[in-house]
């Protein structure tokens, strides 16, 4: 059984119902258990951090999502007003389409004025959505995030066709650098603690689910 696996998990709500009394249970379970981050839609960020300011808990929000389709300018703002509302740590979703139709100079462009703006020590993980795409070009996501120096490659918005897999942890981890520094986030589908321990095994590190407390108990 892997030690201290709380550390590796954002804790999250994204439903589009999610009012404020289940932000705060959200946030009052992560210090119960000392989860790593809570993940929330940016409406919120103000509200957990507030609630996480005491505690050693970041506040992650996401960005462009579920679809990644927003402009980048959009997005930018977005990033921007996240960032000044108190987050800490940046899930934006990849432009889908333009990764499938191998547009890389439109996402490398894309990412990087949002790259520019997670000044400070913000935490940019890229959301590639991995159901849609093949291993080649899972593969070419991961490289095009390495380059633009995002931290961490994430497989999933948790509203696509099915979440992360083993097998997505290991093509991503194979694609990236010999002592790469960026980490591999898997969510989408993480409801038991064998999947969980199996995905870090495999070389996840970091953990985006709403099962938490489920994993902990």
């Amino acid at each position: 059984m892997i030690k201290d696996i709380n550390r590796y998990i954002d804790h999250t709500l994204l439903k589009a119902n999610a009012r404020e009394i289940d932000i705060v249970q959200l946030c009052e379970q992560a210090i119960k258990y000392n989860f790593y981050a809570v993940c929330v839609n940016p409406f919120y960020v103000e509200l957990a951090k507030k609630i996480l300011s005491k505690s050693n808990t970041k506040v992650c929000t996401v960005i462009g999502f579920p679809l990644g389709q927003n402009t980048t300018e959009t997005k930018v703002f977005e990033t921007h007003n996240a960032i000044n509302n108190g987050a800490d740590e940046i899930d934006v979703v990849i432009n889908i389409p333009k990764l499938l139709e191998g547009d890389y100079n439109y996402l490398v462009n894309e990412l990087k004025c949002i790259r520019e703006v997670c000044t400070d020590n913000i935490v940019l993980k890229v959301i590639i959505e991995t159901c849609y795409l093949d291993k080649d070009k899972i593969i070419d996501a991961t490289k095009i995030c390495e380059e633009i120096g995002a931290n961490f490659v994430k497989t999933s918005t948790g509203f696509g066709t099915r979440g992360a897999s083993i097998e997505d942890i290991v093509t991503i981890k194979n694609a990236l650098s010999i002592n790469s520094n960026v980490g591999i986030k898997a969510s989408g589908g993480i409801k038991d603690r064998n999947f969980a321990e199996e995905l870090i095994e495999a070389g996840a590190t970091r953990l985006g689910t709403s099962s938490g407390v489920i994993l902990m108990n």
